[in-house]
């Protein structure tokens, strides 16, 4: 008997909006959050849909399908989407009604949501600030989302040549001598209502700062191209916002003490850190076939060592991310035990100088308390866990 093609439960075509690759399902739904972005650009360039596949245990895939196996996407110019309004009454309805945009992976309050939209709507410069691993990007990647609109994301982190990213490149041809090539960033700041995400400010370049003092100011809103024949103005389009990821503190070791005048071109929003609560809810959403028990233990594991780490008498320097609890939790979902997803993501973050008094030793006792051999009911007793739970 032949064997029966699975078939997808939704079907994508991808468009591309600025710099970003979003996809769109049959029914209007934009995609993108749910696919990797080298999966959509591939499916772009190559000119195929992507289909969803849900395997026996519940994990999900997005893979190629062919055309005349399914309904083909209309295209996306005619599709449903969230149009932002103008006026002022729909643009309170719109605000106040946007956190069903939120998308469930991210955990985010309520108020802190429909801070985040109305800045965008608004046309505010808005910076993500809160821990390593707390959401910054995903949440700002989200507003772009719920916004719609054309968007362009540049990681100024890992930026070598701050000026050839946000200005441009003067070349030479032996046929033609020297010209200037311009940016995709002085693209994107030509682009009516564009959302332009600047990941890893607090990583960047001083000179990348200074190029965009000008740029993110509301009075002036404008970047000179000085390597350009004439040194030409660009103007920052209608409607465009800015939205930065920045890590802000002394224990982010490679970030830069970030220049005032340059913050304060930023309305702020800070992301929280999850509480016990909130972790398991995040990854029992992410990770339904895993045991509830063990995500229980993780969401446990990541709270008493944030609790240990803002105690007057801390014994580690920081507390277990969200992203480490979602890694730690992919690998459950691999049938990696709990001890084992511990050793390779979270005791190497922690230093181990000092032995039995060390950062490392502390959070093993942790964690083995939550593991199932019995071999560390003796390391560490309650009244221990119960003092860094309520510190």
């Amino acid at each position: 008997m032949a064997k029966l093609k699975p078939t997808p439960t939704d079907v994508c075509r991808v468009e591309k909006s600025g710099n970003r690759y979003n996809a769109w399902d049959t029914n209007g739904t934009k995609r993108t959050s749910e696919i990797t972005t080298g999966a959509r650009k591939r499916a772009f360039e190559g000119n195929y849909l992507l289909g969803r596949f849900v395997g026996s245990t519940g994990k999900v895939q997005w893979r190629r399908v062919s055309d005349d196996s399914v309904n083909i996407t209309p295209d996306p110019v005619d599709l449903p989407s969230v149009d932002v309004p103008t006026e002022h009454a729909e643009v309170l309805n719109f605000i106040h009604n946007s956190y069903s945009l939120k998308p469930k992976g991210l955990m985010m309050s309520e108020l802190k949501w429909k801070y985040l939209v109305r800045s965008g709507v608004r046309g505010k410069n808005i910076m993500m600030t809160g821990p390593a691993g707390c959401g910054k990007t995903m949440a700002a990647k989200s507003l772009v989302n719920s916004l719609d609109r054309p968007d362009f994301y540049f990681n100024l982190g890992a930026t070598q040549d701050p000026r050839a990213t946000l200005i441009g490149n003067v070349h030479f041809e032996k046929s033609s001598g020297t010209y200037f090539s311009e940016s995709v960033f002085v693209k994107a700041i030509q682009t009516p209502n564009a959302v332009i995400l600047l990941d890893e400010l607090s990583r960047a370049h001083p000179d990348a700062w200074n190029i965009l003092m000008t740029v993110l100011d509301y009075g002036q809103r404008y970047l000179r191209l000085d390597e350009a024949n004439g040194q030409q103005t660009i103007r920052v389009a209608d409607g465009v916002t800015f939205v930065a990821t920045a890590n802000i503190g002394n224990e982010y070791t490679s970030t830069r003490v970030m220049d005032k005048a340059l913050m304060d071109r930023f309305t702020i929003v800070e992301m929280d850190v999850l509480n016990e609560d909130e972790e398991y809810e995040l990854l029992n959403y992410m990770f339904p076939h895993v045991d509830s028990v063990v995500l229980g233990n993780v969401a446990k594991i990541a709270s008493l060592t944030r609790n240990e780490s803002k105690s007057d008498t801390a014994r580690i320097g920081s507390g277990v991310s969200t992203r480490t609890t979602v890694e730690l939790a992919g690998l459950l979902f691999d049938d990696f035990s709990l001890e084992e997803a511990a050793e390779v993501c979270i005791y190497p973050q922690y230093d181990d100088a000092g032995g039995v008094d060390s950062e490392r030793t502390f959070v093993k006792q942790i964690v083995q308390k939550f593991c199932d051999d019995g071999s560390s009911d003796d390391l560490f007793n309650e009244e221990e866990i119960e003092e860094a739970t309520t510190a």
